[in-house]
């Protein structure tokens, strides 16, 4: 392993200075060194069969993981604070502790205790850190792991991510708030590197691992040199990043920061790519949070989109899919390419026969990056041989496909004949976990190797040849050649036939009825064996390493391989779903609507156990908003939900939970449905709710899906629904979005009769005594009522509260009779002219009565109120 110097330049090193070190053993000297190179992480000191923590790290630890904190001794005159783990059940503490965001430097012991005088030599070879882990025991086996730098300048934000267990490198430049809160919970980085001049601290606050780094380290040309090197590449114009100068500042700080956390190169990091907005569909944080995409409203990851689609039959399936989730595409021939290989394999059945499979092959990305970084373990490389032993039985069942997709990704999954007949011969079937435990490379591999081994188990063919020549040599028909642990190895004569034995023999011991002697041969062989397993250990060792080297060349072809295999499984997880739920294929076109029937919710009808009640959505440029009425659990938000599911998975390239639909290119989709208090950045419900209802009406275009929930809802009536006309007319007339508009104010329903692109649709109830049932279907027209008390009766209110509601209800109700006259008027007239306030302060004026310096004041405040 390669190992460098680390040094955090974001902080102040301790000066450990001589005659401070002077009042320390000299193994807690070598620790505080070592400690003060890295500060800010928790140091786990290798001291035998044990990582040992020291002084606040141990107190710390001791604190996080609940272990017992114990003192050492003195050191300096006062007691040291001590805990401490076994090193063989380190990744179990180290797996909490990274769930936790810390980090942790593993310190080992690099010398030769036989040959040291004092503390045997220790280094730091590694730092684990929650962004940078790929231990297979520290990860979350289906859900992407990534590392990410934010930085800052002037109002602007650069933003780089790094999943290093792919060797996927993406940045991004961002403008606004609001783009940069949905980017970090796209992304939702289990690690991120940020520049201590941030100025929007409060987007980041809720995240695990955060570090700050200084300005320096997200210098500009420090970057292109880092980058440059990192691809061999002059330059960064191949990458479409060259002019991405936020994002590089981000993309180098990371890349250093990995560098200097792993200590070893980086070969399957070979390029850097760009998310742009225009070739997806922008979704914004309150969107991805209402659709519950990955996560659910709780925090959970039960009863969302992804949990619904993801039957993948490998980890690195799961991964993809979520990140296609994410990240929607708006490019038709990309996603037609998707549907056509999933219509084809839909078609030949071979989606079980794929699963199968891609089974067997398992998560190979992140063995990938385990041999790149040469961490990989022995069941790492058994791994790799299945997937490629698996590997022309898979290409072999695409053989027949059509669909270019599916061509491609069978050009792109390659062959490996050399790298498969390497492994065959270099490892066992079934190896233990770890390399030092020794037994991994196969028999055959190595002569030098087979030799070592056959005399660490005694070369049992020598000792017979051996006894049986000194057998005939001496004549003494007695004679074997035996071995125990104590006196090693013998050649025992009985006691009566001692006096035949040679004078070359010396004795090695004397039993009752035999005499046990060694001789020079012997001597030597002994000394072989004794020292042959450390031998073999070694050279095993040594020729695992070669291994890595061997296979090296061929990681770039087996990245895409392992890519490849990924993307296959999520289309034949579409095709499997899509049989299994009867998913039929959408239409993509250029114009602009969504035409859908028989639309069903993918995640609510899993849930329910009556039959789920299919509804259909038209949405046109001559029918751009549906005003939605209906009584509250009648449907409408899992109606508006459902359409914006819908025209998410047409543009992922999966069928969709419909009888058919066609749906036109997307820019957007925005969510305003539902809110609660953000008592953090003391926001209320109302201010929460009016945030999110600027940010659709800033930036939606005709081209965006807006679906709007009870706008106005948390203030007072006159407000709420004056806000919710304008809103929905503004929607209407200047942004001219798709939009789906549900309400409780039935005087919205008026807004078809004056903007003809709007339509009332409905979901209906029935009455029945002071019961209701909810029909769930979508009709034309306005509602009659919402129902609002047998809901709430169904919820469960005492019934002495429903009665007076219902009489409160009935003079409500005769009171707006009576005073129908008077009541607001929602139609858009002209206003009345407005009284200005210079106006009004002149006709108050008595010119008059007043004096020149009273008349020169108020015209300094007519002049200021004009």
């Amino acid at each position: 392993m390669i190992t460098a110097l680390w040094i955090l330049p974001s902080r102040k090193l301790v000066s450990l200075q001589s005659d401070a070190l002077a009042h320390h053993t000299p193994m807690m000297q070598q620790y505080l060194t070592l400690k003060a190179q890295h500060q800010d992480v928790i140091l786990f000191y290798r001291m035998g069969d044990f990582y040992e923590l020291f002084y606040d790290d141990a107190k710390r630890t001791a604190a996080l993981l609940d272990i017992t904190l114990t003192a050492r001794g003195k050191s300096g005159g006062d007691p040291i604070p001590m805990a401490g783990v076994p090193y063989h059940a380190v990744e179990g503490y180290l797996a909490r502790l990274v769930q936790m965001g810390e980090s942790v430097a593993i310190c080992e012991q690099v010398g030769d205790p036989a040959a040291s005088k004092g503390p045997v030599e220790r280094k730091v070879v590694r730092i684990v850190t929650p962004g940078t882990v790929t231990d297979e025991a520290l990860l979350t086996e289906r859900r992407d792991n990534l590392v990410a730098a934010l930085y800052e300048h002037k109002g602007r934000f650069g933003l780089s991510t790094l999943d290093l267990t792919s060797g996927r490198f993406f940045l991004d430049e961002i403008n606004g708030e609001e783009s940069l809160a949905a980017e970090l919970q796209r992304v939702a980085p289990a690690e991120l590197l940020y520049c201590e001049s941030l100025t929007v601290t409060h987007l980041i606050e809720e995240l695990k691992g955060l570090r700050r780094r200084p300005e320096w380290e997200f210098d500009l040309a420090t970057a292109r040199k880092q980058l440059t090197e990192q691809f061999g590449t002059r330059d960064l114009a191949g990458f479409g990043v060259e002019e991405a100068d936020l994002g590089l500042c981000a993309a180098g700080c990371l890349l250093q920061y990995v560098k200097d956390t792993q200590r070893t190169a980086l070969p399957h990091i070979r390029s850097i790519g760009r998310h742009l907005s225009d070739e997806g569909i922008v979704l914004d944080a309150a969107t991805r949070r209402n659709l519950e995409l990955t996560r659910n409203l709780s925090g959970g990851h039960d009863n969302t989109l992804a949990a619904v689609l993801d039957t993948s039959a490998t980890a690195m399936g799961s991964r993809q899919l979520q990140r296609w989730i994410h990240q929607p595409l708006t490019c038709r021939e990309r996603l037609n390419q998707r549907l056509d290989g999933v219509s084809e394999l839909l078609e030949m059945g071979l989606s079980p026969d794929l699963a199968d499979l891609l089974k067997q092959i398992g998560d190979i990305e992140r063995v990938l990056a385990r041999l790149a970084l040469r961490s990989a373990r022995p069941r790492d490389f058994t791994r790799l041989r299945q997937a490629l032993r698996v590997l022309p039985e898979l290409k072999e069942s695409l053989s027949q496909c059509q669909a270019a997709r599916l061509q491609s990704l069978t050009l792109e999954l390659g062959e490996f004949p050399e790298a498969l007949a390497l492994l065959e011969r270099a490892i066992i079937d079934n190896p233990p976990v770890l390399i030092r435990d020794g037994g991994v490379i196969a028999p055959g591999y190595s002569s030098e190797l087979d030799y070592w081994r056959d005399l660490s188990q005694g070369a049992t063919d020598y000792l017979a040849e051996l006894e049986s020549r000194e057998r005939e040599a001496t004549g003494i028909a007695t004679l074997k050649v035996g071995y125990n642990k104590v006196h090693g190895y013998y050649i025992e004569v009985s006691r009566a036939q001692s006096a035949l034995v040679p004078a070359s023999y010396v004795r090695r011991q004397t039993l009752k009825n035999a005499e046990r002697f060694i001789i020079p041969e012997l001597k030597e062989h002994e000394d072989k064996v004794l020292t042959s397993q450390g031998k073999a250990l070694a050279l095993e060792k040594q020729l695992y390493e070669e291994l890595f080297d061997l296979l090296m060349p061929e990681l770039a072809r087996l990245q895409l391989f392992g890519y490849a295999c990924a993307e296959l499984d999520v289309l034949q997880t579409f095709s499997e779903r899509a049989e299994a739920l009867n998913y039929c294929r959408p239409t993509l076109t250029d114009r602009v609507g969504i035409e859908i029937r028989g639309g069903r919710h993918p995640v609510v009808e899993q849930v329910m156990r009556e039959p789920f009640i299919a509804n259909p959505v038209s949405l046109s440029p001559s029918r751009r908003m549906l005003v939605l009425t209906g009584p509250n659990m009648g449907g409408k938000s899992t109606y508006m939900r459902q359409t914006a599911l819908i025209a998410l998975m047409a543009h992922i390239g999966c069928f969709v939970p419909a009888d058919s639909a066609e749906i036109g290119r997307l820019d957007r989709i925005f969510t305003r449905i539902g809110a609660s208090d953000d008592l953090a950045s003391g926001r209320s419900t109302f201010m929460v709710e009016m945030t999110e209802t600027a940010n659709i009406l800033n930036n939606a275009s005709e081209r965006s899906l807006v679906l709007m929930d009870e706008i106005g809802r948390g203030t007072s009536t006159y407000d709420g629904l004056s806000l919710a006309w304008a809103s929905a007319e503004f929607l209407t007339q200047k942004s001219r979005s798709l939009t789906l508009f549900a309400t409780h104010y039935f005087e919205l329903t008026q807004l078809p009769e004056q903007h003809a692109e709007a339509v009332n649709v409905h979901l209906d109830a029935v009455e029945h005594g002071d019961t209701i049932a909810f029909m769930h279907a979508v009709q034309e027209g306005p509602a009659s009522r919402s129902y609002g008390l047998q809901v709430a009766a169904l919820a469960g209110v005492p019934q002495g509260v429903i009665r007076q509601a219902k009489q409160k209800l009935a003079q409500l109700e005769q009171l707006g009779q009576a005073q129908a006259a008077p009541q607001m008027t929602l139609a858009v007239d002209p206003p009345e002219p407005e009284s200005h306030p210079a106006l009004e302060m002149l006709e108050q004026s008595d010119p008059d009565n007043l004096s020149p310096r009273q008349a020169q004041d108020l015209l300094y405040r007519l002049k200021a109120l004009m």
